[in-house]
């Protein structure tokens, strides 16, 4: 079940852990050198280094993504629902307001 049967590998690759380096990621340069500033070293920091990755994303990357992700659907969506009211008469939908 959860071996190689089917003469398939496994779906993914693990990279090896020397792929990942500190040196050349200023964010992780500075909590490093914060650290080391306290007399402290954190062994497990290069296990961050992956969110760098250029094929992670950049900060302004992730947050464009995470906030404008369905933007495009709900403007249509939006413009359908106001030209289907104005298609059935709009404004008789009974809100209790009284025309002068």
């Amino acid at each position: 079940m959860g071996g190689d049967s089917h003469g398939h590998g496994p779906p993914y690759t693990i990279p090896h852990y020397s792929q990942f380096q500190i040196k050349g990621i200023p964010e992780l340069e500075e909590v490093q050198k914060e650290l080391a500033k306290r007399g402290l070293k954190d062994p497990w920091l290069r296990n961050e280094a992956w969110r760098y990755h250029p094929g992670f994303g950049t900060r302004w990357f992730k947050a464009r993504k995470f906030f404008f992700r369905g933007l495009p659907i709900g403007i249509g969506l939006t413009v359908a629902t106001v030209a289907y009211d104005k298609l059935i008469g709009g404004d008789q939908h009974g809100h209790g307001h009284a025309e002068h």
